[in-house]
């Protein structure tokens, strides 16, 4: 449901990359507020992760729906989009908490399959988009809002209960502040801090990089087909970095990832000459490796927190790092039409900053059986 505003954003208002960023940002305030409001209320660790999942899909795969019937409405289209966004705060880094109870010896892994999932649900608009050009919008709402509340109860019928850790039933308010006083715990959470930076603000601006291409270029690349290629891919890094992570470690797989997708906006500028092959070829490198260290850096930070409040520092710094990706995006937008491709370069500020942070993460770079 994340991107469902984007793939169809075309068919609702003028295309452009003010309209794509500006759905993106909605959704991220949304889950910025949700995922702030579940921290302070530590809700992951006072109640069953499973039902809290199911709920939230259940509501954000509602309000996801009624786009079909609202999306001609200035003020309720957003609104529905932030509804979405807010309880994406109990799916998400919710997800990673029930990931992070059953597969607490092989968690790096554990997180490279669920982020990948992610990855695919954030592409998935993108391929309906493509596959039904002749087909109304609405059919891709309806898609995503229904897969979205299939996924939800799947997490309620098929993961057991006992293996839940819902023995946290006191809130305390100060549990969101209080994880940042591990170094190795801040160490993680701000290299993750540096590649939310880039993400997002990436993956929204992809079809209107591809559009900007065609016009340059006078080329016809089918924009919703390759958004969605450009985006699934990651997938398969999250995926094959995780399962390297049982051999290396988490901190290796995250490090490396973030320095090749750094040099991807260091040298993106300079591809918009290039043939199709030579540039999509590009766009996928960097769709593989902009995401491949997210579950690594979750990895990190579930390990450095303490037990009893491992779901709220993954929403903590879920939330944190997903208010840095609204600045990224409204950064990257202004620049982009104003200096067009030389706009990219400003991605790589969070990389390389989350590469300077990551090389002071202490002990948790060895362990490797757990990460």
């Amino acid at each position: 449901m994340w991107f469902a505003g984007n793939a169809i954003i075309d068919a609702i208002q003028k295309e452009s990359a003010t309209a794509h960023a500006d759905v993106t940002s909605v959704v991220q305030f949304g889950f910025i507020a949700g995922t702030l409001l579940f921290s302070i209320l530590t809700i992951a660790d006072r109640f069953n992760p499973a039902r809290v999942f199911f709920f939230s899909s259940l509501i954000a795969s509602i309000a996801n729906l009624f786009i079909i019937w609202l999306a001609n409405d200035i003020f309720i289209f957003p609104a529905l989009r932030f509804v979405t966004g807010f309880f994406l705060a109990g799916i998400y880094p919710v997800g990673m908490k029930i990931a992070a109870d059953l597969f607490p010896k092989k968690l790096g892994k554990a997180l490279g399959f669920l982020v990948g999932a992610l990855v695919l649900g954030t592409a998935f608009p993108h391929l309906i988009r493509s596959l039904l050009q002749s087909v109304d919008w609405k059919i891709v709402v309806l898609c995503t809002s229904v897969l979205a509340l299939a996924g939800g109860l799947l997490i309620l019928l098929m993961i057991p209960t006992k293996n839940t850790n819902t023995s946290f039933r006191k809130m305390q308010w100060r549990t969101s502040l209080h994880v940042f006083k591990s170094k190795d715990f801040r160490s993680a959470a701000f290299g993750y801090f540096g590649h939310m930076w880039e993400l997002y603000a990436f993956w929204a601006i992809i079809p209107v990089l591809l559009i900007y291409y065609n016009v340059l270029n006078s080329k016809e690349i089918n924009v919703a087909f390759w958004s969605f290629i450009i985006i699934a891919i990651g997938a398969l890094g999250c995926i094959g970095g995780g399962i390297v992570s049982q051999k290396t470690g988490s901190k290796k797989v995250a490090f490396y990832s973030l320095l090749i997708s750094g040099l991807c906006c260091l040298t993106s500028p300079f591809l918009f000459e290039s043939s199709p092959p030579i540039f999509l070829s590009f766009l996928m490198i960097w769709g593989f490796t902009v995401i491949a260290d997210s579950p690594q850096f979750s990895a990190l930070v579930a390990k450095s927190a303490e037990e009893n409040n491992k779901g709220t520092a993954l929403t903590i710094v879920t939330c944190i790092g997903f208010a840095i990706t609204i600045i990224s995006i409204q950064v990257l937008k202004s620049l982009f039409l104003k200096y067009g491709e030389y706009g990219l370069l400003i991605l790589a500020i969070g990389p390389f900053l989350g590469l300077l942070f990551l090389k002071s993460t202490g002990s948790l770079s060895n362990n490797k059986s757990q990460l």
